[in-house]
């Protein structure tokens, strides 16, 4: 499936096909029916019932499970904001090659199928201070590239990225999606310094001073403030809504590649879990925005999806817990009155 056009795009938005109700409450009925007291293993219960809702299943599975991972370069890192060169973009999609980052080990260890897509590390973005980050053309192709990534037999999609510079990128589009002070979004990254944070601020200050007077739909705000990396993040979250498929999202990238999204429909995040909040400052804030709340608080800042990866697991509990365990009644276990 590709978006040929941005009608294509605004059609898919605007048509997101709910939850499995039937399913929903068959997976209650089943949580009521386990040798356990009701509620007692806390949000497990309400993820097996997310993936139930969203698979369409009473008993959710999770025999395959993707992580997705997208790189992608940015222009405006001429503006000094990132502790790295955007050479380690590439260097990094090669580690991921090789098996030697985080990612390959987390995913690894959480059962998840590794697919990693480059899209034109050769040839950045546009710097957004001057000009919308990507053409309508090349939008709507990293958007398709994603959506690649999210086919129909799988059972949970996690997504991530790698990409030097795009914690900037991400912040300008949360503040273009949800408002509030540049401030309030912007944080280390990479692990810059005060100055570098200023620097930061000051290349999002212009650009969504430039961008201002743009339309502020979700394509225009991603392909003007986002990258090739967060659009193909987006492709393949809505792409994945389209087949049913429930989305693990990693951390503030991830989840601001989406923010133009959820600005435009509130509801496109319902069949998303967050995998855990990041100690990137902006990260809590959309959470919030994106009324998401993390399976996860372990000060992670990484990317690669690695936060998701690890919360991967908290989803293989829940769905082993509701399909392994005996009924009340298989159990010959009174029920409490």
């Amino acid at each position: 499936m590709s978006f040929a056009s941005i009608t294509d795009f605004e059609n898919a938005l605007a048509n997101l096909p709910p939850a499995e109700e039937l399913a929903s409450a068959a997976a209650r009925a089943r949580q009521a029916e386990l040798t356990k007291p009701l509620g007692a293993l806390g949000r497990l219960e309400d993820v097996a019932i997310f993936m139930a809702s969203w698979q369409g299943r009473a008993v959710p599975r999770l025999k395959r499970a993707r992580a997705a991972i997208f790189a992608g370069n940015h222009g405006f890192t001429v503006h000094g904001v990132s502790a790295y060169p955007a050479a380690v973009t590439a260097q990094m999609v090669a580690n991921f090659a090789a098996g030697g980052a985080a990612i390959n080990a987390l995913a690894g260890v959480a059962g998840l199928e590794l697919a990693v897509r480059s899209i034109d590390l050769d040839r950045p973005t546009a710097d957004f201070t001057i000009a919308p980050a990507m053409t309508e053309e090349e939008c709507l192709t990293a958007l398709s590239i994603g959506a690649a990534a999210a086919e129909e037999d799988l059972d949970l999609l996690v997504v991530g990225e790698m990409g030097i510079g795009n914690s900037t990128a991400a912040a300008a589009l949360s503040a273009r999606s949800f408002g509030g002070k540049v401030s309030d979004w912007v944080g280390p990254g990479t692990g810059v310094d005060g100055e570098g944070i200023a620097r930061k601020i000051a290349t999002i200050d212009r650009a969504l001073a430039f961008h201002a007077d743009a339309p502020d739909s979700a394509f225009e705000t991603l392909r003007r403030l986002g990258g090739r990396e967060l659009a193909a993040i987006a492709g393949a979250v809505l792409r994945a809504r389209q087949l049913g498929v429930p989305v693990l999202l990693d951390g503030f990238i991830s989840c601001a590649a989406i923010a133009p999204l959820v600005a435009q429909v509130p509801a496109f995040a319902d069949h998303c879990l967050a995998g855990h909040c990041s100690a990137e400052p902006g990260h809590g804030l959309l959470l919030e925005k994106m009324s998401l709340e993390p399976l996860l608080r372990l000060d992670m800042r990484l990317g690669e999806g690695s936060g998701a990866a690890v919360a991967a697991n908290i989803v293989r509990a829940a769905v082993a817990a509701h399909s392994g365990m005996a009924t009340f009644a298989e159990a010959a276990v009174s029920i409490a009155t």
